[in-house]
């Protein structure tokens, strides 16, 4: 058996050191959602609670109401990714496969608008949900969150679309098959490591996003979101740490579910935008 060289252990001990280090503030924080407030900050860094207080989690869940923030949660989010999805892939097969008149003027206004922080825009998305009698509801929500450029997710599928062999669609319109069809049938399961990618995107941006569904669910809060309803914990009189830290634990299985499952596919879209 062949012994390590000196350079490869130095190189797997910094890379634990590292890892750790980026584990660490996740570990702390499942630490304290199982202690008490005074505990948290009493002990310091200590990682292990005196007595594990599980019921930090069934208040999170039931008295601050964050099981009916959870469901809101999950039903904007499923909503915005599905509406990202179809309107990205759409527009990025048509900037990929197609030429016309003003495209690259296009891709331009796009890259500008890319760049525009979230609250300048915030007031004119409002105004236009107001008008369209979604305010306070989900559907708004979820428009106001997925009906935007999506810059980043429509170029990703113009990448992938373009580099399709037009053989492809040649085929399918010999078989019969028209604009929709070739699209859903052809090119969009083919562009499946980009979905996975754009989902595992939006679905984090929709998860804890903060600005907006405050703003659009002000005069309701039974229709906040996990990211809104995290301000409960915050008093007149201090703060429920120990309760926050449940919460937000909660808030975070999703997330690591989706990425698990998706883990692969994005792996695998990451290592193809290097390659090209």
């Amino acid at each position: 058996m062949r012994r390590p060289e000196p350079r490869q252990v130095v190189t797997v001990v910094l890379l634990a050191v590292l890892g750790g280090l980026w584990v660490y503030p996740f570990v702390w924080l499942v630490s304290a959602s199982l202690k008490s407030s005074p505990e948290i900050f009493g002990r310091g860094l200590n990682l292990l609670p005196e007595e594990p207080v599980w019921e930090n989690y069934a208040r999170a869940w039931t008295e601050v109401g964050f099981g009916t923030y959870f469901v809101n949660t999950l039903v904007i989010t499923a909503g915005t990714v599905l509406l990202v999805v179809v309107r990205s892939a759409l527009a990025g097969y048509v900037l990929g496969r197609y030429d016309f008149a003003g495209k690259k003027l296009l891709i331009g206004l796009f890259l500008v608008t890319f760049f525009l922080p979230e609250g300048y825009t915030i007031i004119p998305i409002a105004q236009l949900t107001d008008q369209l009698r979604l305010l306070n509801t989900h559907a708004g929500v979820i428009l106001g969150l997925g009906a935007g450029g999506q810059i980043a997710a429509t170029l990703l599928y113009a990448g992938y679309f373009r580099r399709l062999p037009k053989e492809l669609e040649e085929s399918a319109r010999l078989d019969g098959a028209g604009h929709f069809a070739i699209f859903f049938r052809v090119m969009l399961p083919l562009a499946w490591p980009i979905t996975a990618t754009v989902v595992i995107l939006t679905f984090l941006f929709s998860w804890n996003v903060y600005l907006l569904p405050l703003v659009f669910t002000l005069s309701d809060p039974d229709l906040r979101t996990l990211a809104v309803g995290m301000t409960v914990f915050v008093g007149e009189r201090g703060t429920d740490w120990s309760g926050m830290a449940a919460a937000a634990v909660i808030s975070l299985i999703p997330v690591i579910a989706v990425f698990v499952a998706l883990q692969r596919k994005f792996v695998d879209s990451i290592a193809g935008a290097v390659k090209q």
